[in-house]
């Protein structure tokens, strides 16, 4: 069980079910709170949530697995994980929890856990923590016992914060902006940060109700808010997910600008005013091809980890780099947040409109991407479909077919039973070909 509690980005499951119970939670708090407690002074912990049904029950099982070992608990609330993030260095606490499973649906939940520095917690960290919880923790003594209390203030002070990082002389007056939130953690915060730098915004994906986080709304699924923008004639559109750390834009046109483009056009602008530390993009081995060109044309040098924000995060680190993400729309900037954030990535972008005058769509179109397609496959838990020889054997043919004029990619997800497949080439028909091949030998094998 230690081994498998936390996946790619802290525990994440279906509601309700192991590890996703109240139960694990407590227990996970406890352990949580032993862990950082060290010593008989004060100690404290926040916790925020996205708009989850099951959220309550986990914030509370977490409160009482804290408690139980002295920690004190500031309860936020609905915010986005990047809040999280910044209030629990803000607050010198010596732990974070944001209770979301991010762009999953609403039957699932997770618990991210972050550092008193605001970053999240290392996989040493993590399987400490695991092990706690497999051998149990003393509680404390009854009157050591931590106090809970409501942190009212947690939404306004994250929104006073995100709007120090668009430029202080200029202001959003004359931009038409849709902000969809996917029924999810920034569903007041986003509009709010938007309206109150001058802009006229027409918001999504605001009416939470416990079960519609993410449904055919927000960044996995920004046809919707395509099309408001076009009903609306609106400059822009910005699609969150559920705990508001991805963002995807959209362009006055009705077309998607998906993380790489976002990474590039920061990228190049950063590299050109001399804020590009190490003039290096940290990026994922998902980003496009197309987007790698596009740097090296400018100079600008790009390093691959694997998939996941944290890896990302990690190589930033330690490169000392200070731009990186992912294609699916997590950008770090650590001149600013400690995790992805993808109302602080719009301002970045909604800047560089204000400041050149220019459209979404002039600066959106920031290299021509090579034709990429990435294929989910459901498995049963507990097979291996990567592991059959006929995945191996179709895998080995479809590289030597591309042959330097591509990329492929398969493997697990870090958060669903689910087999990833990516291929990108530069001739769309060998692109099918690869693709139609690895399919079937991975759906044989599932």
């Amino acid at each position: 069980m230690a081994e498998q509690l936390f996946g790619t980005d802290g525990v994440r499951g279906q509601a309700n079910s192991w590890p996703m119970t109240a139960e694990v939670a407590l227990r996970l708090g406890a352990a949580a709170g032993s862990y950082f407690r060290r010593d008989n002074q004060e100690h404290r912990v926040v916790i925020g949530k996205d708009t989850r049904l099951s959220g309550y029950m986990i914030e509370n099982a977490l409160t009482a697995g804290f408690l139980s070992t002295g920690m004190n608990v500031f309860l936020l609330g609905p915010v986005p994980t990047p809040a999280v993030a910044y209030l629990t260095h803000s607050l010198r606490a010596d732990v974070g929890v944001m209770i979301s499973a991010s762009h999953n649906p609403a039957s699932d939940n997770g618990i991210k856990f972050f550092g008193p520095d605001g970053y999240k917690l290392s996989d040493k960290a993590e399987v400490t923590i695991s092990t706690l919880l497999e051998t149990g923790v003393a509680p404390t003594s009854p009157e050591n016992i931590g106090r809970a209390r409501r942190f009212e203030d947690a939404r306004g002070r994250y929104i006073e914060y995100a709007k120090t990082t668009f430029p202080s002389s200029k202001r959003l007056d004359g931009l038409r902006i849709v902000v969809d939130c996917a029924h999810g953690a920034a569903y007041r915060t986003a509009p709010a940060v938007l309206w109150e730098l001058g802009a006229d915004v027409i918001p999504m994906g605001v009416a939470p109700d416990g079960t519609n986080i993410n449904a055919q709304c927000g960044s996995t699924h920004p046809e919707a808010a395509a099309r408001k923008v076009l009903e609306t004639r609106a400059d822009i559109g910005i699609c969150l997910d559920g705990d508001a750390d991805r963002l995807i834009l959209i362009d006055e046109t009705g077309t998607i600008a998906d993380g790489d483009q976002i990474m590039g056009l920061i990228a190049t602008r950063w590299a050109a005013a001399g804020r590009l530390a190490d003039n290096t993009l940290v990026a994922t081995v998902m980003s496009n091809l197309g987007l790698e060109r596009h740097l090296q044309a400018h100079g600008i040098m790009m390093e691959r980890t694997s998939v996941g924000d944290r890896n990302v995060v990690e190589r930033m680190q330690a490169g000392g780099f200070n731009l990186g993400g992912e294609q699916s729309g997590h950008i770090v900037m650590t001149d600013h947040t400690s995790t992805g954030d993808g109302l602080i990535a719009a301002l970045q972008f909604l800047g560089f409109m204000v400041e050149s005058g220019q459209k979404a769509s002039q600066l959106a179109d920031v290299f021509k991407p090579i034709p990429q397609r990435l294929v989910n496959l459901r498995y049963t838990a507990g097979t291996a479909p990567l592991e059959a020889e006929e995945v191996q054997a179709a895998i080995r043919q479809s590289e030597g077919a591309l042959a330097g004029t591509g990329r492929l990619l398969i493997r697990k997800s870090g958060t669903e039973p689910l087999i990833r497949v990516m291929a990108e080439a530069e001739d769309p028909k060998l692109l099918e070909q690869v693709l139609s091949s690895l399919i079937k030998a991975v759906k044989k094998a599932c």
